[in-house]
């Protein structure tokens, strides 16, 4: 496993007398994934749980990132380790967005641009070790990033990353899919506020350590274990409830 992740940032600037402008690269290094033996227990692993939400589902073109939150899980238990920041979207959000998340425009109009919002969360992961990443669909909150980041003209290397949703398509494969809150109340979690950052890491978080433990009385014990189902590896049929 890589580290440490670096960001390389292309960042704008203006000199004393502001009538010209040159491009100056910065090089941000954060520690985004810890080293580990792939015989490490899952038990002795530290994850970061993390969501985003944004003003819409089109990130790639208008949509911006709006929150970011985060959770640290140690082993099977979720920590009161957390993050949470408005993000500044430079847009407004919608009335259909605000009415979901209840995240209103005063509160992201003073809140930190994307760059510094995702250098505060990173630095948060490189404090508390983090072996990987955590979401549900956590593909899409990684794009959230990366677009965020490009816009900056920031590129880094992503962290390796697990989606609870392919852990529950793991033990589960022919199940019908559905919400965030409907597994938590499967797998008799707590459910967090809905449609926020860190309300909905949280619930991830909780949906994680239970899907661990599923797992762990399956036979995966390891890293190796984890990265195996990652990568593809055969399905079980096991009851989620």
């Amino acid at each position: 496993m890589k580290v440490p992740v670096q960001m390389q940032c292309v960042l704008y600037y203006t000199n004393r007398g502001g009538n010209s402008m040159f491009w100056k690269k910065k090089k941000l290094t954060y520690e985004l994934q810890q080293s580990l033996q792939l015989n490490t227990p899952l038990q002795d692993m530290s994850f970061t749980v993390f969501d985003t939400e944004t003003t819409g589902f089109a990130i790639g073109a208008n949509d911006r990132m709006i929150e970011i939150g985060a959770v640290q899980v140690e082993g099977f238990h979720v920590t009161d380790r957390v993050f949470q920041t408005f993000v500044n979207p430079s847009r407004e959000i919608p009335s259909v967005i605000s009415k979901l998340t209840t995240i209103q425009q005063s509160q992201v109009d003073t809140a930190p641009m994307p760059l510094p919002a995702i250098e505060e969360y990173f630095a948060f992961i490189e404090k508390n070790k983090s072996a990987g990443w955590v979401g549900h669909h956590v593909s899409f909150d990684e794009m959230v990033i990366k677009k965020e980041l490009g816009r900056q003209k920031c590129t880094f290397e992503m962290p390796t990353s697990f989606d609870t949703m392919h852990l529950i398509r793991y033990l589960d494969p022919t199940g019908e899919q559905q919400d965030l809150g409907d597994y938590a109340k499967l797998f008799g979690t707590e459910t967090f506020e809905r449609h926020r950052a860190l309300g909905d890491a949280l619930t991830t978080a909780y949906v994680f350590t239970a899907l661990l433990k599923k797992l762990d009385r399956q036979g995966v014990k390891t890293l190796a274990d984890l990265l195996r189902i990652k990568n593809g590896g055969a399905h079980k049929f096991v009851p989620l409830s």
